[in-house]
């Protein structure tokens, strides 16, 4: 007889307690495979060999692009892959594909993409972890400003043709 109350008891109280927690992810985030994670401060431009870059531009296939967001209008965002270049009087520094290449992409940002800051909410404070990735989760609105401004380099998640996740990655 306990053992019936208890179960009446602890069984709703554990789907309420999942699906609070399934609110928090993005939509399929359930369903959505494991990606490989490209290296953050990879030095080659990763490539896509399933897409047909002599059509107009669209998404990418599903996974993650070391990349950042070249232009961002109406709630889609343009994008193309990024390398790092090591330099003998810097650390080194992010580069885009060469001027005339048409590597590039667009895609969608969904409604509750993720996105993890390097340098906080406000863009005051270093918040990494994992070797240079944000670690600080940012409104949409502030992904969205931060896309407009100017290219942050950073890990773009790809699911179904729409941006899902945005890790930013810290450059010295």
């Amino acid at each position: 007889m306990k053992l019936t109350l208890s179960l009446r008891v602890v069984l709703p109280a554990a789907a309420a307690a999942a699906l609070l927690s399934a609110a928090a992810l993005p939509a399929d985030a359930a369903a959505m495979p494991k990606f490989a994670t490209p290296k953050p401060y990879g030095t080659s431009f990763q490539s896509d060999p399933h897409h047909d870059f002599t059509k107009h531009i669209s998404p990418r296939h599903d996974g993650i692009l070391r990349g950042w967001v070249t232009h961002y209008r109406s709630g889609v965002a343009e994008y193309e892959p990024i390398r790092w270049v090591k330099d003998s009087h810097t650390e080194g520094y992010f580069e885009g594909p060469p001027e005339g290449d048409v590597t590039a992409y667009a895609s969608p940002v969904a409604k509750n993409v993720v996105f993890y800051s390097a340098t906080g909410c406000k863009g005051t404070t270093v918040t990494v972890k994992n070797g240079g990735l944000g670690a600080k989760r940012c409104s949409r609105s502030e992904l969205v400003a931060r896309m407009k401004s100017m290219h942050h380099p950073a890990l773009i998640t790809v699911y179904r043709g729409t941006i899902v996740k945005v890790q930013e990655i810290y450059t010295p």
